[in-house]
C-alpha cells in the first residue's frame, strides 16, 4: 500500500453479509485497513457485538434502527455483492441508499458471473444503482492492499463527482 489517505473526510457504510466467521473477519479487516487511511467506516456488525457477547439483550429493532441511521449519515455505501444472489440485507441497504441519493460503490470478490445486467456480474437492479464498481480480478484475490487502494481511489472519485 502506498500510504494513500482519504482527504477530505469521508464516512462510508459497509453493506455486506456478516454471518459466517469468514465474512465477519474479512469485513473487520477491510474496515480496519480503511480506517488506517482516514476513512470513517460504519460497520453494522460492530453494533451487534455487545448483543453477541451477552452484554445487551438481542434486539432486532436496535440493529435495524442503527443500520438505517448509519445509512442516512454516511456519504457513500460500500456494498459487497458476492454470491450468485447477493445478500438480501445488502440489497435492501442498497435500495434504501439509492432512494436517499447516496452513491453506492459496488464490490465483488466473487469470480462467478451471476448477473443479468450484461455489463456487470450482478443483478441489473444493483448494477444500475452503483456509482462505481470494483470487481476483484482472480490474480488479486489475496491482495488486500490492492483492494483497499482501489476502494480509496474510487471513493475519492465518487466524492469529487459530487462536488
Amino acid at each position: 500500500m502506498k500510504g494513500n489517505s482519504m482527504s477530505p473526510f469521508i464516512r462510508i457504510y459497509v453493506a455486506g453479509p456478516l454471518f459466517t466467521q469468514g465474512e465477519w473477519i474479512w469485513n473487520q479487516m477491510l474496515a480496519e485497513r480503511l480506517r488506517d487511511l482516514g476513512v470513517d467506516v460504519l460497520l453494522p456488525q460492530e453494533r451487534s457485538i455487545p448483543m453477541m457477547n451477552g452484554a445487551e439483550p438481542f434486539s432486532a429493532d436496535v440493529l435495524f434502527d442503527a443500520n438505517v441511521s448509519s445509512i442516512e449519515s454516511c456519504d457513500v455505501v460500500l456494498a459487497v455483492v458476492d454470491q450468485p444472489d447477493p445478500d438480501s440485507g445488502t440489497s435492501w441497504e442498497c435500495g434504501y441508499a439509492y432512494k436517499l441519493g447516496k452513491p453506492i460503490l459496488g464490490l465483488r470478490t466473487d469470480f462467478r458471473n451471476a448477473g443479468d445486467d450484461g455489463a456487470l456480474p450482478v443483478n441489473l437492479m444493483l448494477a444500475r444503482s452503483f456509482a462505481a464498481f470494483i470487481e476483484v480480478p482472480v490474480d488479486k484475490r489475496t491482495n488486500m492492499d490492492w483492494l483497499v487502494e482501489r476502494v480509496v481511489t474510487d471513493l475519492q472519485i465518487i466524492m469529487s463527482n459530487r462536488r
